[in-house]
């Protein structure tokens, strides 16, 4: 979340638009590192938030 300097709700909220790939590992959500970097170069990602 530091990386984007966006709120947690807001990290989640990209989650379950499915802007934002992620993964449970452990009880714990994870979000690839590749998928990160494709999204700062494409936040939009052909996606509409809103």
């Amino acid at each position: 979340m530091a990386t984007l300097k966006y709120s947690r709700g807001k990290v989640y909220d990209l989650i379950r638009s499915r802007a934002l790939p992620s993964y449970t590992e452990g009880g714990f959500r994870r979000i690839p590192l590749d998928a990160l970097h494709t999204y700062m170069n494409n936040p939009s990602g052909g996606i509409c938030l809103m």
